[in-house]
């Protein structure tokens, strides 16, 4: 069983009384008057009282039932039924919490499903300013369109922050498994992020151009914010989405320069050990006449000979940077 978070008259502006779910058909029908009911959870008996009430189509009921997985907009007649997500980050796990609005003259319905943030705040904002909520249920629809799309934005300024901090641990030390890790779980969470912002737009569109008896034309200059600050985010996924390919980029081309300053060491050392390996070859080959084992000073000679290759070598190398 679900529970209502809220069920109230208003007319022009103010609130006229709270009221029960069975009380709404009469005050709807009041001109000037219209309901606006919050559900949590509702139950399919409960959503089937509300159809009988107000009239819901029986489509957008059977649709409520259902489960969806992106935000959607549906007309029935001179209603509409919109689907949205709000985003809802536990222990690193990225969740969607779906609300289904439904709208119609005299009635503006929420139904949340989940445990993202209530809308009573809506309901509050809303009535601290009376002069906009005199429009009725079309500001009330926008409201609560605004309010969804600013829940994504700390969590957008939480993912640019993990950002930036995983882009400053690529440029000092070396690309882990982790990093890895992490970096994918940000790309995958930003790309659900796009799934789920990227319809707002197109519904916030659409709203502009229904010719509905409780749409304002005066408040579509509001929905044209809302598809504003939709756009806005789909530009930070963007570039979040590029932020995390660059780190990964950024991390690899650093792992790819490491690996090519060690390389060159190891060859360095390697051509220093191959000069006196070299020699030592030469004179290990027991040929019986090699004049240089006559000669009184030839295993000094050899040795200085030794030590002053592999100084040079060693001096090159150095010179060019590969120790």
């Amino acid at each position: 069983m679900g529970s209502v978070v809220g069920a109230a008259v208003y007319s022009r502006g103010h609130k006229v009384t709270d009221i029960s779910l069975d009380e709404g058909l009469e005050w709807s029908r009041k001109p000037e008057h219209f309901v606006w009911i919050g559900l949590h959870d509702p139950s399919a008996d409960e959503l089937q009282g509300l159809q009988r009430q107000f009239g819901l189509h029986e489509l957008a009921l059977e649709d409520a039932l259902q489960r969806h997985t992106r935000a959607k907009l549906e007309t029935f007649g001179d209603a509409l039924f919109l689907v949205v997500y709000s985003p809802l980050r536990v222990d690193g796990d990225l969740r969607f919490v779906e609300t289904q609005l439904f709208a119609g003259k005299g009635y503006v319905i929420s139904a949340r499903y989940g445990d993202s943030p209530s809308y009573a705040h809506v309901r509050q904002r809303c009535e601290a300013r009376p002069l906009l909520l005199a429009h009725g249920e079309d500001f009330v629809l926008y409201a609560l369109l605004s309010f969804v799309i600013e829940s994504y934005h700390p969590l957008m300024d939480t993912y640019y922050a993990e950002l930036e901090a995983l882009e400053q641990n690529v440029l000092e030390h070396s690309l882990t498994q982790a990093d890895v890790q992490l970096i994918h779980r940000l790309r995958r969470d930003l790309q659900r992020l796009r799934r789920h912002i990227g319809p707002l737009a197109e519904i916030c569109q659409e709203l502009q151009r229904l010719d509905f008896p409780f749409i304002d034309k005066h408040m579509r200059p509001y929905f044209r914010d809302v598809a504003i600050h939709v756009s806005r985010l789909l530009e930070d996924v963007g570039m979040q989405r590029e932020m995390a390919d660059h780190a990964i980029e950024t991390g690899l081309l650093l792992e790819a320069s490491r690996q090519s300053v060690t390389q060159r060491k190891f060859a360095a050392w390697a051509a220093i050990l191959a000069f006196p390996t070299a020699v030592a070859g030469i004179y290990g080959m027991n040929f019986r006449f090699m004049p240089e084992l006559e000669w009184q000073y030839g295993y000094f000679g050899v040795l200085g000979l030794l030590a002053a290759g592999c100084v040079g070598l060693y001096a090159s190398f150095r010179h060019y940077g590969w120790l």
